[in-house]
């Protein structure tokens, strides 16, 4: 009971510490509100008003409803220019794809004959030309299929026809993905910060010092630090969640959101012991930003969030078995996205429990061995 009443007491006073440092609390305050809603609203990976220019040296009916058929809000209106003038603009980035129509593309499309056009696509805005490739075929198709048999539709003609059925997402609106996506980032981002700097002030104040001849164990400290910060960064998730991007976004939430929660408070365990193995290993707040930017982007860039964990390399995907931000995507898309129970992701959260402990117990390691020195 004396060791709870001294991690309760301890915690408290993080608390308090935390809210006289307004500065960090705005940070926390933009980090799950501004970041969130940005993510969400902007990060759309759409196609959307693409600028295109088109090479119309037909100049007939089809070509024209070719040139017709790239509208809004794909294209922007198509600029019709000279076969002389593509190389300057995709040189200067004003247009991502120049289409060019040959002549004769109409004749030989009446004819039977093969015809070609020609795309050329800037690559450098890699998004918009995976995307827009495919929606410039599939216009193009369907108006010469229109054109040669009215009321036709281009797979018509082909033997076999595919029907896709979207689940989860059928709009395949990309604001769903980005606002969900960043509440992982910046709990993960957040908490690491918060323990690791809450430990780190304490150093260069000397409080560190006070502490030590206190009739207190280290692991004491240890988890009320876990706690405090903990809490903090449960609480802006939680507003996050119901506030930025079920109501602001208008992000559907198909599962629980407080076993979603509860997914977060056994991630949080994992990422606050970083943050305080980090903070004890540095011993500065610029050597701990530097450690931060190396322990951060693997975790991010490297857990499926962005990339989907099959895309990677398989030596890649096992070592990140170890890292508890690839459990905690997997377990948060599930439960927000596909509406899975807790029969679905305990796997998940039990791994992400047998990782706290991996990285509390080093850090409690290193912890009792800086302040015995």
């Amino acid at each position: 009971m004396t060791s709870l009443y001294n991690i309760w007491n301890l915690g408290i006073k993080e608390l308090r510490s935390l809210w006289q440092d307004k500065i960090l609390l705005v940070f926390v305050a933009v980090a799950f509100t501004v970041m969130i809603y940005t993510a969400g609203s902007a990060g759309s990976m759409e196609l959307n008003n693409a600028p295109i220019a088109v090479v119309d040296q037909d100049q007939t009916t089809l070509s024209g409803r070719v040139i017709n058929s790239l509208q809004q809000p794909w294209f922007l209106e198509p600029d019709l220019v000279r076969y002389d003038q593509v190389d300057e603009l995709l040189d200067k980035g004003s247009h991502t794809f120049a289409l060019v129509i040959p002549e004769g593309f109409e004749r030989k499309v009446r004819q039977g004959q093969p015809v070609s056009l020609q795309l050329n696509i800037d690559a450098t805005r890699m998004s918009q030309a995976f995307i827009g490739t495919t929606y410039i075929q599939r216009f193009t198709l369907t108006e010469v299929a229109e054109f040669l048999q009215p009321g036709s539709a281009a797979t018509s003609q082909l033997p076999i026809q595919l029907v896709t059925r979207v689940r989860f997402n059928p709009n395949l609106d990309g604001t769903w993905f980005g606002g969900v996506m960043e509440i992982i980032t910046q709990v993960t981002l957040i908490s690491i910060i918060l323990t690791g700097a809450a430990l780190i002030r304490e150093r260069e104040h000397g409080t560190v010092e006070h502490l030590m001849v206190m009739p207190l164990r280290p692991f004491e400290i240890m988890a009320a630090k876990v706690w405090a910060n903990a809490l903090v960064v449960l609480l802006a998730a939680s507003v996050s969640v119901t506030l930025v991007v079920q109501h602001w976004l208008n992000v559907p939430i198909a599962g629980s959101v407080a076993l979603f929660l509860l997914g977060t408070l056994i991630h949080l365990f994992s990422t606050t012991a970083i943050g305080i193995l980090i903070g004890t290993v540095a011993r500065t707040m610029p050597q701990f930003g530097l450690l931060l930017i190396l322990t951060i982007l693997p975790l991010q860039l490297l857990s499926g969030g962005i990339t989907p964990r099959e895309s990677m390399p398989e030596l890649v995907q096992n070592i990140m078995l170890a890292a508890p931000t690839t459990h905690f995507v997997s377990m948060a898309q599930a439960i927000l996205y596909r509406g899975a129970g807790i029969d679905v992701v305990w796997p998940q959260m039990l791994a992400l429990a047998g990782i706290g402990a991996v990285f509390f117990s080093a850090a409690l390691v290193l912890f009792r061995r800086h302040l015995s020195v």
